[in-house]
C-alpha cells in the first residue's frame, strides 16, 4: 500500500521509487503499522489541520486509557512534559493537552521539541527532576512523533529513509511522588543517565533536518550514523556501567582499562556483561541496522533483542515512545516480575544516548493488563527474515 500511494503521489522518480522498495523490504517493519488516514488519501492531505488531528487522536487515546488505568483525576495532575521532535504548532501541543482536559490552572506545562527519539527518556528524566522539586505530585509524560509535518517530498536518498521507517504512535506515562502510591505502582525509577556528544561536529550533524538541494525540507542521516551510535554508546555504558553492574564486572572493565591505557597492551576494550545487571531490554527501534549494532556491541541474545523487533516490525520505528511499547511487551509476554530491572535506552539526533532504569515493584500479571499488545501477544515473536547483516545469537 505505501509503495502505491508512493508512485502515486508523483513525486519520487524511478530511482527513489527503487530505493525504498529496497529498504521496506530490508527495515524489518511489517505490514500492520500505523499511518494517518490522510497520508493514505489521494493526494495526501498534508495541511497543518490533519498534523494537528493526527497528534490528537493519538495523545488523546493515550490519555484516556492512562487516567482510565491510574484512576487519577486530570485535576490532580501538576506536571505536564509532552515531547515531539519536528511538530511544534501554536499554542503548543502541551497547551492542547490543557485545554482538552481542562487540567488546573497552576500545572507545570513543558514542551520538548527538536530532541528526536531519545526524548521520550529525556522527558522521563526531566520529569522526575520536577518531582523531587514539588513533592506529592503527578506528572504526565507524553511522547509521540508526527508523521504529516515530517513527511519528506523530494527525492534526496540520504532523506527517504524516514519516510520508510517512522510510523504513527505515542504512549503515555504518569509518575507520582505521592509515598502512599508505590503500593499501586508498577515500577520505581532508579535511574536517568544522559549522555550528549554534540560538541563534536561530525556527531551534532549526524541526524540534521536541513534543505535538499530544490529546497525541499527534510532530515538527514548521515553515513556516519551508526559509527556516532556505537562511539556515543561506549561513552553513555562508561557512566552506565559503576551504576548498575555487578563488582565482578567492575575489576574486569578496571583490569581491561589499565592493560590499554598504562600498559599499552593491544587489546579491544571490555565490554561489560550487561545481562548480569538487567533482566529487560527496551533498546529503542530506530531501524534493524540500530538493533543489528546494539546487539553485536552490547553481546546480547536473541530474546533480550525480541521487545525491540517485534516492536519495530508491528509498530515501525514510533520514535520517541517506541520505548514504551517495549516495555509493554514484555508486560504482555508476563516477563516482567517483582525485582526486575529494566533498562530502557534511546538514541536521538544531537547527537544522545539517554537511559531510564526501572525496578519491578511487583509481577505484572498480563491477564489484568490492557495495553497495545494484549489482542495479538500470541501471536508474537513472529521469525523474520535473515540478511548478511543480521547478527546470529
Amino acid at each position: 500500500m505505501l509503495l502505491e500511494r508512493a508512485n502515486n503521489f508523483g513525486f519520487l522518480n524511478e530511482e527513489s521509487f527503487i530505493l525504498i522498495h529496497k529498504i521496506l523490504e530490508r527495515s524489518g517493519v511489517g505490514p500492520t503499522t500505523y499511518v494517518p488516514e490522510a497520508l493514505l488519501e489521494m493526494p495526501p492531505r498534508l495541511t497543518l489541520d490533519e498534523a494537528r488531528n493526527e497528534s490528537n487522536l493519538v495523545l488523546f487515546g493515550a490519555v484516556d486509557e492512562l487516567l482510565e488505568k491510574t484512576k487519577v483525576e486530570a485535576k490532580d495532575i501538576g506536571i505536564l512534559v509532552v515531547n515531539c521532535c519536528l511538530f511544534n504548532p501554536t499554542p503548543s501541543l502541551s497547551d492542547t493537552i490543557v485545554n482538552h482536559y481542562k487540567l488546573r490552572g497552576n500545572i507545570l506545562i513543558y514542551n520538548l521539541s527538536g530532541m528526536g527519539c531519545s526524548a521520550g527518556v529525556i522527558a522521563v528524566d526531566f520529569a522526575k527532576r520536577l518531582l523531587e522539586a514539588h513533592p506529592n505530585s503527578y506528572a504526565l509524560v507524553l511522547s509521540t512523533e508526527n508523521q504529516i509535518s515530517s513527511l519528506y517530498k523530494g527525492n534526496n536518498p540520504s532523506m527517504l529513509l524516514t519516510n520508510c521507517l517512522f510510523r504513527m504512535g505515542g504512549s503515555a506515562a504518569l509518575l507520582s511522588s505521592h509515598p502512599s502510591d508505590r503500593s499501586r505502582s508498577k515500577y520505581q525509577l532508579v535511574h536517568s543517565l544522559r549522555t550528549h556528544v554534540g560538541a563534536d561536529d561530525s556527531s551534532y550533524q549526524c541526524v540534521f533536518q536541513e534543505e535538499d538541494e530544490k529546497e525541499i525540507v527534510g532530515v538527514k542521516l548521515s553515513k556516519d550514523l551508526m559509527n556516532v551510535a556505537r562511539d556515543a554508546l561506549r561513552v553513555h555504558i562508561t557512566s552506565l556501567g559503576p551504576l548498575v553492574l555487578p563488582i565482578s564486572e567492575k575489576l574486569k572493565y578496571v583490569k581491561n582499562l589499565v592493560e590499554r591505557k598504562i600498559l599499552k597492551k593491544k587489546i579491544e576494550p571490555y565490554m561489560p556483561n550487561f545481562k548480569l545487571a538487567f533482566d529487560q531490554f527496551c533498546m529503542h527501534t530506530g531501524g534493524r541496522a540500530v538493533l543489528d549494532r546494539m546487539q553485536k556491541s552490547l553481546e546480547l541474545d536473541d530474546f533480550h533483542m525480541e521487545p525491540s523487533r517485534m516492536t519495530l516490525y508491528r509498530y515501525g520505528n514510533t520514535s520517541s515512545s517506541s520505548v514504551w511499547y517495549e516495555l509493554s511487551y514484555c508486560e504482555a509476554k508476563g516477563r516482567v516480575k517483582k525485582g526486575h530491572k529494566i533498562w530502557q535506552m534511546a538514541f536521538g539526533s544531537g547527537f544522545k544516548v539517554n537511559t531510564a532504569v526501572w525496578y519491578a515493584l511487583k509481577n505484572v500479571d498480563p491477564k489484568s493488563l490492557k495495553n497495545a499488545w494484549m489482542d495479538e501477544i500470541d501471536d508474537f515473536p513472529v521469525p523474520l527474515p535473515m540478511n548478511k547483516h543480521m547478527i546470529k545469537a
